[in-house]
C-alpha cells in the first residue's frame, strides 16, 4: 500500500494507493464503513475533458471522506475495476465536485449508469453556484474546486494544475497530453486526485451551511440537480454530425476567410487582426470614429464595424447608410475563420466512432443560471444561421423539432413587475399576440408603423437586457434622440418597470447588493451597475422557465428525445411520423401560468438537420 501524507486545515489525511487484492479488500472494508457514516466523496483522474473521443480513457478512481483517500488505479484493470465498481454500485451517497462530468465518464468507461449514480450524488459546484454564482473576474471566489478549497477550508490549498504542469514539462510532456501520459505511480498525481476527494468532503457541510443560513431553499438545490442530470443525458445522447458536408463547409470558410481578407488588403489592411491598421484604413476612407476602450485607443469591435456595413447585431440590413466595404469585408473575414475554427474544425476533432458531436451543456453558466452549450458554443450563433446548424442532424428517420418560447423576456417582464396594460395584452391577444406592435400602437396609435414597432421593440430590450441609448441605437438603426424619445415614450406606459426596478434596487442594497429571484436564486449585483436588477430578474425567470420545461418534457416523457436547450427553445430529434404528436407534447410542456401571465411555446418541425428550421433545404 502506498500512502501519501498531506496537511489540510491543520489535520494530518492519509492518500491510500492499493496495490494488491489484499489492500483492495481493506479498500471495500473502508468503504462500507464510510456509505454507513454518510456520503463518499468521488473524482476521477481522465486523459483529457473530450469524455467521447477515441482516445479518452479513465486512468484512476478517487473515494474519500474528510481525512482519508482511496485512489484506485482503474487503468490496471482486472480486481481493480472491479472493487472500485463494487463500491460505486454499492455505496449510498456520493459527493462530486462538477458532477457532469464524472457521470458522464463513469457511465461511458466504467458501465455505471448515469440514470444510477445521478440520483445518488450531491454536485459542490452546484452547491457553491447557489451560495455565489460569481467568478473570480467578476468579484467572486469561482465555482472551481481549487479557490473554493483555499477560501472556505484551507487557504494554503495546493494548486494540483500548477504543480501537474511542471511535472508535465519535467517528463517532456505537454499540458496536452501530459494527463494522459504522466505515469499512473507517480506520486503527485495520487497525491492530487486524492486530495480533491477530501477537500470535496470537507466544502460539501460548508456549502450546506452557508445555503441554510443564507436562506436558500433544499428544492432549489434539487431543482439544479435535476436539471443539470438532463443536460448530462442531453450530452451523452449528442447529434448526428454530417462529416462530408462539415468537410465541405470547413473548405468553403477558408476560402471566404481568404477571399474576403483579400478585399481588405485593396483597402491596406494586410491583417483583419490589425486594429492598427483597420483605424488607419477606415479614416483615411472618411469615416470618424468616435468610440473609445478604457485605454483611450480607438474602439474597433464587432459592433462599430457592424454599423459601419450598416447591419444590425443579427447581419441584417439596417438601411441607415452606405454599407463600408472595408467594414463588411473584414467582418465577413474573421467570421468566416471564427466559424471554420470554433464550429467546422471543431465539430470534425469531436466526433465520436459512431459519427456523433456531444457539445457540452454548462447547466449555470452565469449568475442568472443561464445554461451555456461550449466545444462548440452553439448559443452564440446568429439567430438567422443555417450554414453551421445543417452540419448537425436528427437520428435516422427523424426530424428535428425546435420549441421556442414566444417573447418570454417580454412575458417574464409584465409578470414580474406587474405591467397591467402588458398584461391585459398577453392575456387577452391569444398565442400570437405582439407585443411590440402593440406598444408601438399604445404609444403611437393605430398608425404605428413597422419602424415604430422596431424602435418599441428595441427600447423594450433595452429595459430587459440593460442596453445603453447608443447601444440600442446601433441594434435598431434609429438615432440616439430617436432612442431617448422612445425610451420616455416607454416609461410612460409602463411605469411599473421603472417602479419595480427601484425596488429590486432598495431591496439589493439591504441585503448586500444581492437580488434574489423568484425562485430564490441569489444574484450578487455590481455596485456601478445596480440597473441591470431589471435584466437579472428577467434572465433568471426565463431560465428556470425553461428548467422547469427540461423537467416536464421528461415526465411527459420526451427526454430521450431532447438534444439541447438553446436560449429559451429545446432543440428534439424525433421520429418523422410522430413529429406532430412530439411537438404537441413539447408544447404542453412549455406552457405555464406566470403570476398571471401566459408563458406560451410554438414548435416547428424541420427536416432532418437543425439548419432546416432555420432555410436550410435538407
Amino acid at each position: 500500500m502506498r500512502v501519501y501524507r498531506h496537511r489540510v486545515a491543520g489535520d494530518s489525511v492519509a492518500i491510500r494507493v492499493p496495490q494488491t487484492t489484499e489492500e483492495l479488500d481493506q479498500f471495500t472494508a473502508w468503504a462500507q464503513r464510510a456509505t454507513v457514516r454518510g456520503a463518499i466523496a468521488l473524482d476521477t483522474e481522465t486523459s483529457g475533458l473530450d469524455v467521447f473521443s477515441d482516445g479518452f480513457c479513465l486512468r484512476t478512481i478517487q473515494f474519500g471522506d474528510a481525512s482519508e483517500a482511496w485512489v484506485i488505479h482503474w487503468e490496471r484493470g482486472g480486481h481493480f475495476r472491479r472493487a472500485a465498481a463494487q463500491v460505486l454500485r454499492k455505496a449510498r451517497r456520493f459527493l462530486i465536485h462538477n458532477a457532469a462530468f464524472d457521470w458522464l465518464v463513469l457511465d461511458r468507461h466504467a458501465g455505471i449508469a448515469l440514470e444510477d449514480l445521478a440520483p445518488r450524488t450531491r454536485d459542490t459546484r452546484v452547491m457553491a453556484a447557489l451560495v455565489d454564482p460569481r467568478q473570480p473576474q467578476e468579484g467572486g471566489i469561482g465555482t472551481a474546486l481549487k479557490p473554493l478549497s483555499a477560501y472556505y477550508v484551507d487557504r494554503t490549498a495546493p494548486d494540483a494544475q500548477g504543480d501537474l504542469t511542471s511535472v508535465f514539462r519535467s517528463l517532456g510532456l505537454t499540458k496536452a497530453n501530459g494527463f494522459a501520459r504522466i505515469p499512473l505511480d507517480h506520486p503527485l498525481l495520487n497525491l492530487y486526485a486524492g486530495l480533491d476527494v477530501i477537500f470535496t468532503a470537507r466544502l460539501a457541510p460548508i456549502l450546506s451551511a452557508a445555503l441554510d443560513r443564507l436562506g436558500v431553499r433544499e428544492r432549489l438545490v434539487d431543482y439544479e440537480h435535476e436539471i443539470s442530470r438532463i443536460c448530462a443525458h442531453m450530452q451523452r445522447r449528442g447529434l448526428i454530425l454530417d462529416v462530408p458536408f462539415t468537410h465541405e463547409l470547413n473548405a468553403a470558410l477558408r476560402e471566404d476567410a481568404q477571399e474576403y481578407a483579400g478585399i481588405a488588403a485593396r483597402y491596406g489592411v494586410e491583417s483583419v487582426n490589425s486594429n492598427k491598421q483597420i483605424t488607419e484604413a477606415l479614416t483615411g476612407m472618411g469615416e470618424t470614429l468616435t468610440e473609445r476602450t478604457a485605454g483611450g485607443a480607438v474602439k474597433i469591435d464587432k459592433a462599430v464595424l457592424l454599423a459601419l456595413a450598416d447591419m444590425d447585431l443579427q447581419w441584417k440590413r439596417l438601411g441607415v447608410r452606405t454599407p463600408n466595404p472595408l467594414a463588411e469585408a473584414i467582418l465577413k473575414s474573421k467570421r468566416a475563420g471564427k466559424w471554420r475554427s470554433t464550429y467546422a474544425e471543431t465539430f470534425l476533432e469531436t466526433v465520436d466512432s459512431s459519427g456523433r458531436v456531444h457539445p457540452f451543456i454548462n447547466s449555470m453558466a452565469a449568475r442568472t443560471g443561464r445554461m451555456s452549450v461550449t466545444r462548440p458554443a452553439l448559443q452564440t450563433l446568429p439567430s438567422s444561421d443555417q450554414m453551421i446548424r445543417r452540419c448537425l442532424l436528427a437520428d435516422e428517420g427523424h426530424v428535428m423539432v425546435s420549441t421556442d418560447f414566444q417573447a418570454v423576456e417580454m412575458r417574464v417582464l409584465a409578470a414580474l413587475a406587474d405591467v397591467r396594460r402588458m398584461k391585459e395584452g398577453f392575456q387577452s391577444g391569444g398565442r400570437d399576440f405582439d407585443i411590440h406592435m402593440f406598444t408601438a400602437q399604445l404609444i403611437k396609435g393605430e398608425e404605428a408603423t413597422e419602424k415604430d414597432r422596431k424602435l418599441y421593440k428595441g427600447a423594450g430590450f433595452g429595459k430587459v437586457y440593460g442596453g445603453g441609448i447608443s447601444t440600442l441605437a446601433r441594434q435598431t438603426g434609429a438615432s440616439e434622440d430617436e432612442i431617448r424619445r422612445a425610451v420616455t415614450a416607454y416609461d410612460h406606459a409602463f411605469p411599473e418597470i421603472r417602479r419595480a426596478s427601484a425596488r429590486w434596487q432598495r431591496e439589493a442594497r439591504a441585503t448586500g447588493m444581492v437580488t434574489v429571484s423568484a425562485t430564490g436564486r441569489r444574484m450578487p449585483l455590481d455596485r456601478d451597475r445596480a440597473y441591470a436588477v431589471v435584466n437579472y430578474q428577467c434572465q433568471s425567470a426565463a431560465r428556470d422557465l425553461l428548467g422547469q420545461a427540461l423537467i416536464n418534457a421528461e415526465s411527459a416523457g420526451l427526454l430521450d428525445a431532447m438534444r439541447l436547450p438553446i436560449h429559451d427553445e429545446i432543440l428534439a430529434s424525433v421520429p418523422e411520423r410522430e413529429a406532430k404528436d412530439y411537438a404537441r407534447e413539447f408544447e404542453r410542456a412549455m406552457t405555464f401560468d406566470l403570476f398571471g401571465v401566459p408563458i406560451v411555446a410554438e414548435a416547428e418541425i424541420g427536416k432532418r438537420s437543425w439548419g432546416s428550421l432555420y432555410g436550410a433545404t435538407y
